[in-house]
């Protein structure tokens, strides 16, 4: 089943030079960009820095409005959705941020936080919001006794666990993670990937996944999508982007991802017998 469908999306920005003078003009960062992603499934948009990635990922969750095309979500045209519609769309579409301390209040304890979705749908949890965010907190690995604790009392790792736990409050058919783990320590990096596959697994939702490291797309993603100048350049499963890529512009991605010389790791493998 087809959850999310985005066709020919386009996104232009204004830019305007410096002086009384300058002339305005455009800047397409977007550009007829299109693809589909399932129920249960895990959708990799990747790309080097100013590829459109991120501009393709607040499209699709409604924090930007495109220049043209259109958002189908659930067989829902939400291009232009506004009052009632909207509020349905953003309880079933959440984002994770990339920087976990600037998309968290800093004046706001995490009960607050977590519970602030269901305030937005106005929405009461049967055994309080206390509870509810206590349950939250340890679905995603945080101690629940820490609840009112405040984000710069907590590791970059358990904040972007926040972050998580706050897309799930309102049970989402859709989560875009853009760029959810780049900010952090590869170590944390794989807890909070595994993680995200597993809390999948638990509700069967969707992911959006927005990164430029190939090695954690290979990781989490059924299907990758990579973007080069605002364009979607190859689209295909994991196995045929990375076993048998067709673009060059994907070749020189995966040429560029770090590999482990052949003599040393089998030098380390008769180290560790």
């Amino acid at each position: 089943m087809t959850l999310l469908t985005v066709r020919g999306v386009t996104k232009e920005f204004v830019t305007r030079g410096e002086g009384a003078m300058a002339r305005r003009s455009t800047f397409t960062a977007v550009d007829d960009v299109s693809f589909d992603v399932e129920l249960g499934e895990t959708l990799a948009i990747v790309g080097e820095s100013g590829s459109g990635k991120s501009t393709t990922a607040r499209i699709a969750a409604r924090l930007l409005e495109p220049t043209r095309g259109s958002v189908v979500f659930d067989g829902q045209d939400v291009t232009r959705a506004r009052g009632k519609d909207l509020a349905r769309f953003r309880n079933d579409v959440q984002v994770v941020f990339q920087d976990p301390f600037s998309s968290l209040n800093p004046r706001y304890p995490v009960e607050r936080i977590i519970t602030a979705p269901l305030t937005y749908q106005g929405i009461t949890p049967p055994n309080g919001r206390r509870a509810f965010a206590q349950e939250l907190m340890a679905r995603v690995g945080l101690n629940p006794d820490q609840f009112r604790r405040y984000p710069a009392q907590f590791s970059g790792g358990q904040a972007q666990r926040i972050g998580i736990a706050r897309a799930l409050a309102v049970n989402p058919k859709l989560v875009i993670c853009d760029e959810a783990v780049s900010a952090l320590d590869v170590s944390i990096q794989a807890q909070v990937l595994e993680l995200l596959m597993r809390l999948q697994r638990e509700s069967g939702f969707s992911y959006v996944f927005i990164a430029h490291d190939l090695a954690v797309v290979r990781q989490i993603s059924q299907r990758v999508a990579v973007m080069n100048r605002g364009r979607i350049v190859e689209l295909g499963s994991r196995e045929q982007v990375f076993g048998d890529p067709q673009h060059d512009y994907t070749k020189t991605l995966l040429a560029a991802v770090p590999r482990i010389n052949p003599e040393w790791d089998a030098r380390r493998r008769r180290r560790d017998g």
